[in-house]
């Protein structure tokens, strides 16, 4: 059924959701965000799932936006451009509200949308030298539909720090700012995720699941006006001339008019 991720669940009650672009670095396409929105609701109604493990395929865990995803946004219309960013957001909101303990398998770089995917897991553990970043305004766009969630993870001084910079950081700043809880040798991070997982055979479902819903409450919920005021500011920096300008020399591959 799914082409872009595939979803697999043992006798345990282990589902593991995988990206499966790995030719493309698993770049998130329209297609994706719709095949792990459905994935999320699939697997939250799903009684014989006891935890989630968010994986990738290949080396990138996940590199953002898909170019042909971002070609098609220069393209489309301020309302097209708004249902697309509706619909990422609605994916993220998915899986930041799943029912499920969420573990992120972070085995490779993350960019962009890759961040917001770490985001949501309850917890992410991550390998030593790969890199990591938010580079939206390199190429005049902002990190604007996975800023709710990034923002929630890291607090406001830490977004502060790499969200506007767009610099590159790699595992142990990551950890530093909260998007990873661990980092472990490569070769160790199977036993790291297994170690994580096998607590919750012990517990009872239907606890974790309140308390995890109660976490989020406690902890500020975040608002549907906070995903819809991420939208419309997405929306706005497309309409800016520095998005055409940044984007078009990116696939020029020359400098933005801003860059020395």
């Amino acid at each position: 059924m799914f082409e872009t991720i595939s979803l697999n669940t043992d006798s345990r009650g282990v589902t593991t959701l995988t990206l499966a672009r790995a030719d493309k670095h698993n770049a998130m396409n329209a297609q994706m965000i719709r095949e792990l929105t459905q994935a999320a609701e699939r697997i939250g109604q799903d009684t014989n799932t006891r935890v989630v493990v968010l994986a990738a395929e290949g080396r990138s865990f996940c590199a953002g936006g898909d170019l042909g995803w971002m070609k098609e946004q220069m393209a489309a219309t301020a309302e097209q451009r708004a249902a697309g960013a509706r619909e990422l957001a609605g994916m993220l909101g998915a899986l930041n509200t799943l029912p499920k303990p969420l573990i992120g398998r972070v085995q490779g770089q993350a960019f962009g949308g890759g961040i917001g995917m770490m985001s949501v897991c309850d917890i992410a553990i991550g390998v030593p030298d790969v890199k990591f970043g938010l580079t939206e305004t390199r190429l005049g766009l902002i990190p604007a539909t996975i800023s709710p969630y990034v923002i929630k993870r890291m607090g406001e001084p830490m977004a502060r720090r790499v969200m506007m910079s767009a610099r590159l950081f790699e595992s142990a700043e990551a950890q530093e700012l909260g998007l990873l809880a661990r980092v472990v040798d490569a070769d160790a991070l199977d036993t790291a995720i297994e170690a994580e997982v096998k607590p919750y055979f012990s517990v009872a479902p239907r606890a974790v699941e309140k308390t995890k819903r109660l976490i989020r409450g406690q902890g500020g919920e975040i608002s549907q006006a906070q995903v819809e005021d991420s939208i419309k500011a997405l929306v706005e920096a497309w309409e800016d001339s520095e998005a055409t300008d940044g984007i078009n020399a990116f696939f020029a591959k020359e400098k933005a008019p801003w860059a020395s």
